[in-house]
């Protein structure tokens, strides 16, 4: 611990042992600003808004946006806050995760795949969800069986922490495991602990081609359906509001939403394999 008034040892003395600066013993840290706070708030949650529209923007597209809409924030902020939020477009890029992870990647398993049966694969994703009026923002883990287009799980956190992932996952497979559960190339599933999760579980794991995250459409459009049905229309403003309320959609998207691709019926029915003409519990 610094102590500037020592008699004991030096300012010089203490910074050596301390392995730091000198001059930085002397900075005073800033105390956040609540006005710069709730405005990168306000701008996080109309990117989020334009993102979900358009998937395929990247951070220029978005910047270009908000400046035509009167925002004042350059282009760096944009980047930044998209980074921090986990927003990448979607297209073929250079994947800097594959970078600094190649011993984790794996392959795409799901191409060219007949999916005919629950759990036979699952995917899996993160995305910023925001609290209403200007109170901050949370991520969203989830959990999709590509067959059924159930959520089989899902996990709130305020940080990108991988914790939350690990222990959603883990609860999951006490009810169920696939055969592959695919993902994006991401930090959250380019780590050691995440690979031998599912090694230990005895799943395949699948992970998205060249950072293209079409190849996990199905995770992209229950986002978009969770924002636009749920999300937008309401104004959870702690975390506890914003997970009853995830909660409520998740269990009527289950059980009572109909999806064209099902037939216009919820995903609970193919899951269970249930005749369309049977009530669900």
């Amino acid at each position: 611990m610094f102590e500037p008034k020592s008699k004991r040892l030096s300012v010089m003395r203490q910074a050596d042992l301390l392995s730091v600066n000198r001059t930085s013993l002397y900075v005073v840290p800033k105390k956040p600003d609540p006005k710069r706070h709730a405005f990168d708030v306000a701008i996080m949650n109309r990117i989020d808004e334009i993102f979900t529209r358009r998937p395929f923007y990247g951070y220029r597209r978005i910047h270009s946006d908000l400046t035509d809409e009167g925002w004042r924030i350059n282009i760096k902020k944009t980047r930044r806050l998209m980074r921090e939020m986990g927003l990448y477009a979607i297209y073929p890029k250079r994947n800097l995760s594959k970078m600094y992870h190649r011993q984790y990647i794996h392959p795409y398993l799901l191409r060219n795949l007949k999916i005919e049966r629950p759990n036979q694969a699952w995917g899996c994703d993160i995305t910023y969800v925001r609290l209403g009026r200007g109170k901050g923002f949370m991520y969203l883990f989830a959990i999709i069986d590509l067959y059924s287009r159930l959520i089989v799980d899902y996990e709130l956190s305020t940080t990108l922490e991988k914790d939350f992932v690990l222990r959603c996952l883990k609860r999951a497979f006490l009810i169920a495991k696939p055969e592959i559960l695919n993902s994006d190339q991401g930090s959250h599933f380019t780590n050691e602990d995440y690979v031998q999760l599912l090694k230990e579980n005895g799943i395949k794991i699948s992970m998205d081609s060249k950072g293209r995250a079409l190849d996990n459409i199905f995770m992209e459009r229950f986002f978009r359906s969770l924002k636009y049905e749920n999300i937008y229309l309401n104004e959870y403003v702690n975390p506890r509001a914003l997970r009853k309320g995830i909660n409520q959609y998740i269990t009527f998207y289950n059980h009572e939403r109909p999806h064209q691709s099902l037939d216009y019926q919820p995903p609970i029915r193919f899951y269970r394999h249930l005749p369309t003409n049977d009530k669900v519990a």
